[in-house]
């Protein structure tokens, strides 16, 4: 997962902000709680659907609040999506990094993730905000790439850690690994989108168990020691 915080984009100022009115006084709202608020409204709804009158609503602040803390939608945006990952995919994440072996960490990756994108480990929306992203095809090519970049990363994780296996020895040097990673990110996405649509955990999982025997068809199993 990329550590580093994407750029924000070049401010268009699609949604004009006021004039400014000078420093004022300091800013009466939490914003880190108030950035949560954002993160899930665009995590459900999406960039282009999601209004300043929705954001102000759902974050409990006035519109010159937003801008003097923001800056701007685009750039909230981008916030987001950094308080996204940071918050949310360890769900998903977090046993695939601890895991022994390649094929454990796929499958935990994959059983968690069944968890996480149905709701079934927090008060969250359904689907991964990143993987369900439209913004790039919605006109805002700059926060398309940020989203791009997000879900790269997950490649660059997978055959990182594949790369690991075959040096072990659990997958043999002959495995197109940037093939395999592709395919547990499709897997993963495809069931971003069923969780979306209201799939449930039990269905994921064995969504999973399909995967892994493609996973033992391509690169065989290891006994264990």
């Amino acid at each position: 997962m990329q550590k580093s915080r994407p750029t924000p984009p070049a401010d268009h100022r699609t949604d004009t902000p006021p004039p400014a009115r000078g420093r004022g006084r300091p800013r009466a709202f939490d914003r880190e709680a108030a950035l949560t608020q954002a993160t899930r409204l665009f995590w459900s709804k999406g960039y282009e659907a999601t209004s300043i009158a929705d954001l102000t609503e759902a974050m409990g602040i006035a519109s010159p609040s937003l801008y003097a803390a923001f800056g701007s939608k685009e750039a909230l945006y981008v916030e987001a999506v950094n308080h996204y990952r940071k918050s949310y995919e360890g769900l998903v994440w977090g046993r695939f990094a601890a895991a022994g072996t390649a094929r454990e960490a796929v499958m935990a990756l994959l059983m968690d993730s069944a968890a996480a994108l149905t709701g079934c480990r927090g008060d969250m929306p359904r689907g991964c905000m990143v993987t369900l992203s439209a913004v790039g095809s919605e006109g805002h090519a700059e926060l398309g790439e940020v989203v791009r970049s997000a879900r790269a990363s997950a490649v660059d994780i997978l055959t990182e850690r594949l790369t690991r296996a075959v040096a072990e020895g659990e997958i043999p040097a002959s495995v197109d690994l940037h093939a395999l990673a592709r395919f547990v990110q499709t897997v993963q996405a495809g069931m971003s989108i069923l969780a979306r649509d209201g799939a449930e955990r039990a269905e994921l999982e064995a969504v999973a168990e399909v995967a892994m025997l493609g996973w033992d068809a391509r690169v065989g199993r290891r006994p264990p020691p």
